[in-house]
This record gives structure tokens, C-alpha cells and sequence, in this order.
């Protein structure tokens, strides 16, 4: 499967998409200097998030003016006037996409609406991410599938039920691009509720590529989640953590997601193939690192070998520990000196 021009498949380097989602706060300046940092950084691509005021709550969650109290950081006024700071305009939606194809980073957002995956497809995203909120909106996901691009869809807070409906949904579509992510929908979740292991479950279940959508403090987790194949890797990314707004804290900042970047490249290399191979490097550090059969002391030509004789030690240039039945019993054809290696030649 293709995320725009880049291929995508499990065990191989991640596709990594830096989710900025509204830790720009509503700020074009520090929108345009998050996409600079995360190209730098290496990620693939920069996701946003596409919702209106009247597209995502209703009016009782309004009136009760949550202001999301599980969030590790405290904000500003209701929650309906956060959401009128932080949603991205059309107008917006286009001067990013425009910049991040000036400079060569993949643009993508999460619809929320059936109006804003239309916003995005008019703007010429190559796929669309579906949060886990809409995993269970059936007519949301068939309208996004008939689209015909890929859906990478994060499957935090659903059984795996609604998995299997979620799916099946987009596949009746005709669509069978799908990548499912890993997702725990709590920030940051406990360790013990990660469950790393749904990846190759997921995997193995659905039969679509599987990734990891990360909602942790650090960099461990989804470097872990590169080791069991993700196939894209999903982080929030901010400039600075103390800045205020819903995300930042559990947020990757540029040194960490630089490290991210590098490091998953590094597992990807280091996993290697299920087939057991000594490298050339390896096969050199034998001759230092082995041992070969040396005397214990002076041996006369005509001597004929005993265990007692024997003893290893460095190099392994001579004859291997492991062939020593063929040396015990055998005669000397010249004198050899203590501590010294013993060679095939040496003897009758």
C-alpha cells in the first residue's frame, strides 16, 4: 500500500506522521513552524484535524462547559470558546496544504464530518485518518471509503467487534486500503493497558497492515512498537510541552521525535530474517575471539597426545576445541613447545 509516494508495509521503516491536531492553537505562525520542524525531524507527514464548532459537540456537552478534566493540562475558558480558537477554517485547511507541498511533507487530517473529509478531498489528500471516536460511525466510514484512497483508522476504545464492523464497513465499499492502528485512547495511558501485543494480533486477525497510534510520554513505547513491525507510527508532536492546549504534554517534542525518526530506522535494519546467518565481520572476530588447542607443556616428537596435554586458548587460528577427538590419541611428527598451538600438520 502507497501513503502518498511512500510504500507501506509491516516491518519495514515506518511511515511516521507527526500529529500536530490543534497544538498549533490556532496559530497559522506556529502551525507553519510545526510542519518546518517536523520535516526536519524526518516525518513523513504532518496531520491536522478537521472540525467545526458544530461538527464535533453538541450543545448539552457545550452548556455543561467541560473542559476535559482527564487532560493532564489546565485551559483556558468553556469549551465551547477553546474550540473556536483551535478549529482550523477551509482557508487554513488550504495555506497548510499548500505549504507542505512547497517544502515536501505529506498533509493529511482527520475528518470529523462528512463535509470536512469533502474539504480534504478537494484539497487532494492521498488518505484519510479516521479517529478512534468514529471507529462505531458506520455511515461516517462508508461515506470516507467511497472516496477510494486509503483509510488509515486507529482503533482505540473498541472491541474487537466493532474492529470487524468498522472493516467490513469500508470494505462493502470497495475499499480495501485499510491500515488499522493500535490505540490506547487515554493521555498518557498506564503502561500495563498498552498491550503492544494487539499489533501482530491485529495483524494476524484482519490480515491489513497494523501500526501504532501513540498516546505515551517518551520515546520507548513506539520505538517498541517498531520492533513488532508497525507499519506507521503516529505521534503527537509539539513545539514546547509547557504551551497550553489539550495535546502538548503528551506531545513529542523535536529532539525526541528526531530521535524517533532515527532509532525506528535503526530497529527496522536491526531486525534482520528468521534465517540464521554469521556475518563477514563476525567470521573475521572468530580468528581473535575462538580458541584453538595448545600444549600444556614441552612435547617431544613421538608423543602421542592425551587429554592432559590439551588446553584452549586464543587465537582461533588453529585447531577448533570442538575437534579435539581427533587430536587426542594422534602422534607429534616434531617437538612443540609449551603453550603453543598445535596444526594438523604437526601431526602423523
Amino acid at each position: 500500500m502507497k501513503l502518498g509516494n511512500c510504500e507501506v508495509k509491516d516491518f519495514s521503516i515506518p511511515y511516521i506522521i507527526a500529529e500536530i491536531g490543534a497544538n498549533h492553537n490556532g496559530d497559522m505562525d506556529l502551525a507553519i513552524k510545526m510542519i518546518d520542524a517536523a520535516k526536519t525531524c524526518g516525518c513523513h507527514a504532518v496531520k491536522f484535524q478537521s472540525w467545526t464548532p458544530d461538527s464535533l459537540i453538541a450543545k448539552e456537552e457545550y452548556d455543561r462547559n467541560q473542559q476535559y478534566n482527564d487532560s493532564p493540562k489546565k485551559h483556558f475558558g468553556s469549551l465551547k470558546e477553546m474550540v473556536e480558537k483551535y478549529y482550523l477554517r477551509p482557508e487554513q485547511h488550504r495555506e497548510l496544504k499548500h505549504y507542505c507541498d512547497k517544502i515536501g511533507i505529506e498533509f493529511c487530517s482527520t475528518p470529523f464530518f462528512e463535509d470536512e473529509a469533502d474539504l480534504l478531498e478537494e484539497l487532494g489528500v492521498h488518505f484519510y485518518k479516521i479517529a478512534s471516536m468514529d471507529i462505531n460511525n458506520l455511515s461516517f466510514l462508508k461515506h470516507v471509503a467511497g472516496k477510494g484512497k486509503p483509510i488509515v483508522l486507529s482503533t482505540g476504545m473498541a472491541s474487537l467487534a466493532e474492529i470487524e464492523n468498522a472493516v467490513k464497513a469500508i470494505e462493502d465499499e470497495g475499499n480495501r486500503q485499510i491500515i488499522l492502528l493500535h490505540c490506547i485512547a487515554i493521555y498518557p495511558p498506564a503502561y500495563e493497558d498498552i498491550n503492544l501485543n494487539n499489533i501482530p494480533m491485529l495483524r494476524q486477525t484482519f490480515g491489513y497492515p497494523v501500526g501504532f497510534s501513540d498516546h505515551t510520554i517518551g520515546i520507548s513505547i513506539p520505538l517498541a512498537s517498531v520492533a513488532l513491525g508497525s507499519c506507521v507510527l503516529e505521534k503527537h508532536f509539539t513545539l514546547d510541552k509547557d504551551l497550553p492546549g489539550w495535546d502538548h504534554e503528551v506531545s513529542a517534542n523535536p529532539e525526541e521525535m528526531r530521535m524517533i525518526v532515527a532509532e525506528s530506522r535503526n530497529i527496522v535494519k536491526s531486525l534482520g530474517t528468521f534465517r540464521r546467518t554469521v556475518s563477514q565481520a563476525e567470521e573475521e572476530k572468530k580468528v581473535k575471539f575462538r580458541r584453538s588447542i595448545v600444549t600444556n607443556a614441552h612435547l617431544k616428537k613421538g608423543h602421542k597426545i592425551t587429554s592432559t596435554d590439551l588446553s584452549f586458548k586464543r587465537p582461533g587460528s588453529g585447531i577448533s576445541p570442538d575437534e579435539s577427538d581427533y587430536v587426542i590419541g594422534r602422534t607429534l611428527n616434531k617437538d612443540i613447545e609449551g603453550d603453543e598451538l598445535i596444526r594438523w600438520d604437526d601431526l602423523i
